[in-house]
């Protein structure tokens, strides 16, 4: 898992208006999920960054997110689902980047959950 450097902006951001008053995993799971749902303008053009055991996606494949996964398969990790192989597929946003011209706030926003996974936060 990649480390990064605290930014104050972003910290403010998530912990102010997506996990502000939350009082567990559930209660973070949920503020995350929904701040994803309103955020992101999918569909929109990822690419997969990273392999995962769980997942059929190959690192430097480009798929179409078109929106988040059913809360219940978000409890744990945030999933996005994808158009794969003429299906619908629920991936981990931590697989995927949001590219080409996709809106600011879309961007913010998966570049917000990347952030925080990669400071050691979890929901568990």
């Amino acid at each position: 898992m990649a480390r990064v450097e605290e930014d104050a902006e972003r910290e403010e951001r998530i912990s102010m208006e997506i996990v502000v008053d939350a009082y567990g995993p559930e209660e973070q799971a949920m503020g995350w999920y929904y701040y994803l749902e309103d955020r992101m303008q999918c569909p929109f053009p990822a690419l997969c960054i990273t392999k995962r055991r769980s997942s059929p996606l190959k690192e430097g494949v480009t798929v179409q997110v078109v929106g988040m996964a059913p809360e219940e398969e978000c409890e744990q990790e945030m999933f996005v689902e994808i158009d794969y192989a003429g299906d619908t597929l629920a991936v981990p946003l931590m697989q995927l980047e949001a590219i080409a011209a996709v809106d600011e706030e879309t961007q913010q926003a998966v570049s917000d959950w990347h952030y925080w996974v990669n400071c050691g936060y979890e929901l568990c």
